[in-house]
């Protein structure tokens, strides 16, 4: 049987598209060649590392170089074990789903252990049309927002049966979740990172319509007044109503000389920014180089407050010092190397930003070659932190749909953040004295959701960003930069070693979303 290219059709099948087509193309590695070609160099440093047994620092930098995509392998499917009742649980398996061996032992555990959980999944393996293993599901913890937007949680799922009126349909399981953890609160429905289920799409005919047209309504009624997007392979986008007349947004732009950058910069933000209540702030640095200082005197008598930050280069600070002057209710930190195209980039971040729940919203960047810059930023990985989907094609869906749908995330950087002004004082905003240049973002973010405000990625706001492109690296640039790691290790340390928004079954040696782990499966994954 020749091997399929895509999944069956179907709304049911919807989640599953992020990973279409099935099998890479033999000749992949053909189109590196011209790539190699062009950048001798860098594809030398790949070279030595490989041959210098630096295996992982050699991946690294090929991925830089050529981009990077799914590399997924998934697990030999484990044995499956008879459905059985459970008391006080119901398990909802649909047609094409079997239970692996030890899973509803895994379930029970967890119930009985928790008398506030309400409903629970976990991971699946989807199987190909010969019941070979062809895809993973490594889903993230429960997320109302991501919810909303895809499916991603189903339709295996357990619940206990004294928080059913009746046995839900599996059109009907998103808003039931969304129920529940209404009236559960935080921890209500949960997420079980242990393989549980096998999917085999392609052995049972597709289950009837309804799920996707089920899912809007339910994405409209939670935003009453708004409208619903529905974009490619179902998935939602909720446009949420803004106040009238809209709030004033202070941007707010650090710089030092670099005018190419500044100019390129402030450009797009006054020609492609859809929100008229604007104020643009630029923090300089010492600037001295005479063109930028005659550019700065011409922008602010154009309108644009210039504010001086002299001293040594502190990013933290003098975004602290320009919100403070800031008069708008939001507050919008853009890097001078971040370059806007999309005109409603701002009012897409707003719409997030602005909503009682919600602290820093970041968007979805672009680097100078078209590839994703940033999709949120995952804990973990790399040592430390890096930014999920990096490297990928500008254009991918991203796992589970992730660069597609509007979720919940650790981090964002601060190279394009939007945050309420009030929320971004209530926690002290960016801490300048640990963590003057690097990690400022990460740090802010993870104080905002100590305080019960959540982080979103909204990828619907799109830009470009030159990352670094005004960075200069020095030793002591160098020894700032591991002073402000080991700062991030000593205080974030446990939320460092577990990101909920992130599975632990990809390889932290790897991009993000690029590899399942390799070697034995921790614990947690069996």
């Amino acid at each position: 049987m020749k091997h399929p290219s895509s999944f069956p059709a179907g709304t049911a099948f919807d989640a599953l598209r992020f990973a279409e087509p099935l099998r890479r193309s033999p000749l992949r590695h053909l189109a590196a060649l011209p790539m190699l070609w062009r950048h001798p160099a860098a594809a030398l440093a790949v070279g030595r590392a490989w041959l210098a047994g630096r295996r992982v620092r050699a991946r690294n930098l090929a991925v830089a170089l050529l981009g990077d995509d799914h590399r997924l392998r998934p697990p030999v499917p484990p044995p499956e074990e008879p459905a059985q009742d459970m008391a006080g649980v119901l398990i909802l398996r649909p047609p094409g789903h079997a239970l692996v061996a030890g899973a509803q032992a895994r379930i029970a555990a967890a119930f009985a252990a928790d008398p506030g959980l309400l409903a629970l999944y976990g991971d699946a393996l989807v199987l190909g049309p010969r019941d070979g293993p062809l895809l993973p599901l490594l889903r993230p913890s429960f997320d109302p927002d991501y919810l909303l937007a895809v499916d991603y949680v189903g339709p295996v799922v357990a619940l206990r049966r004294a928080a059913l009126d009746s046995e839900p349909a599996a059109a009907d399981l998103p808003a039931l979740l969304l129920r529940l953890h209404d009236a559960g609160g935080e921890g209500a429905v949960r997420h079980l990172p242990a393989l549980l289920s096998l999917w085999r799409p392609f052995a049972v005919p597709a289950p009837a319509e309804g799920s996707r047209e089920a899912r809007r309504a339910l994405a409209c009624a939670a935003v009453p007044g708004g409208t619903v997007e529905t974009g490619r392979d179902g998935v939602l986008t909720l446009r949420r109503p803004l106040p009238d007349p809209l709030p004033l947004a202070s941007l707010i732009v650090p710089t030092r000389d670099r005018l190419d950058l500044l100019r390129t910069c402030l450009d797009s933000l006054r020609a492609r920014t859809d929100w008229p209540a604007r104020e643009i702030i630029v923090c300089d640095n010492e600037s001295r180089e005479p063109a930028t200082l005659a550019y700065l005197r011409a922008i602010e008598r154009e309108g644009v407050r210039v504010l001086p930050c002299p001293g040594p280069f502190n990013f933290a600070a003098m975004n602290n010092a320009a919100a403070a002057l800031a008069r708008g209710r939001l507050l919008v930190f853009v890097n001078n190397d971040v370059e806007a195209f999309q005109d409603d980039w701002l009012r897409r971040m707003a719409e997030e930003a602005l909503r009682p729940g919600i602290g820093a919203v970041g968007a979805k960047l672009l680097d100078a070659q078209g590839r994703i810059q940033h999709g949120g930023i995952v804990l973990g990985t790399g040592g430390l932190v890096t930014h999920a989907h990096r490297h990928f094609p500008g254009d991918a869906p991203g796992y589970l749909h992730a660069l597609s749908a509007t979720h919940r995330v650790a981090a964002v950087t601060a190279a394009c953040l939007a945050v309420e002004a009030d929320k971004f004082r209530a926690v002290g905003g960016f801490d300048a004295q640990a963590f003057a240049v690097d990690f400022n973002d990460v740090d802010l973010c993870l104080r905002l959701d100590r305080a019960g405000y959540r982080t979103l990625l909204a990828p619907g706001a799109v830009l470009h960003h030159r990352e670094a492109a005004s960075r200069r690296w020095t030793p002591e640039a160098r020894a700032r930069h591991e002073a402000e790691v080991a700062r991030l290790r000593e205080r974030w340390g446990a939320a460092l070693a577990a990101d909920p928004h992130y599975h632990p079954g990809f390889d932290p040696q790897a991009g993000a979303y690029a590899r399942m782990r390799r070697g034995p499966v921790p614990d947690a994954l069996r």
